[in-house]
């Protein structure tokens, strides 16, 4: 059973984004400015479109909070869409602004435009790409703002930064996470590697020129993370695949691994497994590496938690692919709706609130508690539980 549950709802004209976190317990203190920190590292990056010159996103926290600390009561988080002027009447739920705008007939090849459709019934495809558009991860951004605030508790840290974009890739790297994401969080493209950035940015304009769009790589870590989250004794409790499903459900997201990953196969067993040993000093186990990214068995061990995730290329192209109309069935070229050229630096932030959404909620059912003092007290007890092991 779920111990941090999260919904959102709304569209990408609508008038607001909403969304309600169950399970945060009371006591942690929050504010507004602890969310919209990260709302604004999720709008910025190269390759944005015209909607980040537009939303400023802020949100209002209405419920579960009070002066400046989580009650134990559900958060509601508001986060209200600048652009509602411009389609009060399109987007309006009310019945006599129907036929106000034109129906979107011309499905994009890669969105969820016909397969939505189809699966709904419905003959204006705005039904169906305005609560599928990315707009929806400033919300799920703002939900993991707060589970990261809730980790920094008790000193679990999470970044990101990005490997590639397009054919352009980093240099190998040290492993040293938290340095190389400083050095993203410098980076326009949110990519420690200087030299590659500057090729990212060429190509990124690239594509502008010619009306095209590029996807890319990035990891997600977490730093403090201790050993024991998840478990192995059931499908659905397994850490990995809980975080591998949280990116996954990123749109556009279209491959996950964890630690080494796919290149693992490549190797022999003895290549890849990470030794353990001893250190009497400190009274705990340690790895030699990590190739494991973090996660045995589907569990924590110890070490950070590293994923990676690629990113297919937007589908919103300004050279619109062939398509189909649904009501004429005549070939057409897809329909264009403002977007961006790249955003694999915005995925990578979002990546960082899925798995402060997925770590939250392992760290709970484990150590629970109802109030942010009782879980300290459980986390303190455990830890210590370890060093006498």
């Amino acid at each position: 059973m779920r111990t941090i549950r999260f919904l959102t709802a709304g569209e990408s004209h609508g008038r607001a984004l909403t969304g309600v976190l169950e399970g945060i317990p009371s006591g942690l203190p929050l504010c507004s400015d602890d969310i919209d920190r990260e709302l604004k590292r999720r709008q910025t990056g190269y390759g944005r479109g015209g909607r980040m010159k537009i939303e400023s996103d802020r949100v209002e926290i209405l419920s579960g909070v009070r002066w400046g600390r989580t009650i134990g009561s559900p958060i509601t988080l508001v986060i209200e869409n600048k652009d509602w002027q411009n389609w009060h009447e399109a987007m309006s739920v009310d019945k006599q602004y129907n036929g106000c705008i034109e129906p979107v007939t011309r499905p994009r090849p890669g969105h969820a435009d016909l397969a939505g459709a189809l699966k709904y019934g419905v003959h204006d495809i705005r039904n169906i790409l305005e609560r599928s558009s990315a707009r929806e991860t400033a919300m799920r951004v703002a939900l993991g703002a707060v589970c990261r605030r809730f980790l920094l508790e008790f000193d679990i840290t999470v970044g990101s930064y990005v490997t590639s974009i397009g054919s352009v890739s980093i240099n190998p790297q040290a492993k040293d996470l938290m340095s190389l994401f400083k050095k993203a969080e410098a980076s326009p493209v949110r990519c420690p590697d200087r030299e590659a950035s500057k090729r990212m940015i060429e190509l990124i304009d690239r594509a502008l020129k010619e009306g095209d769009s590029l996807g890319g790589v990035f990891e997600v870590f977490a730093l403090g993370v201790p050993p024991g989250l998840g478990s192995h004794i059931q499908w659905d409790r397994r850490l990995d695949g809980r975080l591998s499903q949280a990116l996954m459900s990123i749109q556009a997201i279209k491959g996950v691994e964890v630690g080494l990953g796919f290149k693992m196969a490549e190797r022999f067993g003895s290549e890849v497994m990470d030794e353990i040993s001893y250190r009497h000093a400190e009274k705990s186990f340690s790895r030699k590496g990590n190739n494991a990214g973090g996660i045995e068995g589907g569990m924590t061990n110890g070490m950070p938690v590293i994923i990676r995730a690629a990113m297919k290329p937007i589908p919103t192209l300004k050279r619109p692919l062939k398509s189909v109309d649904i009501i004429t069935k005549k070939s057409v070229r897809a329909a264009y709706e403002r977007s961006d050229v790249c955003a694999v630096p915005a995925a990578s932030v979002i990546g960082e609130a899925m798995m402060c959404l997925v770590l939250a909620d392992a760290f709970l059912e484990k150590f629970g508690g109802d109030s942010i003092k009782e879980t300290k007290q459980n986390y303190k007890s455990y830890l210590k539980s370890l060093r006498g092991f």
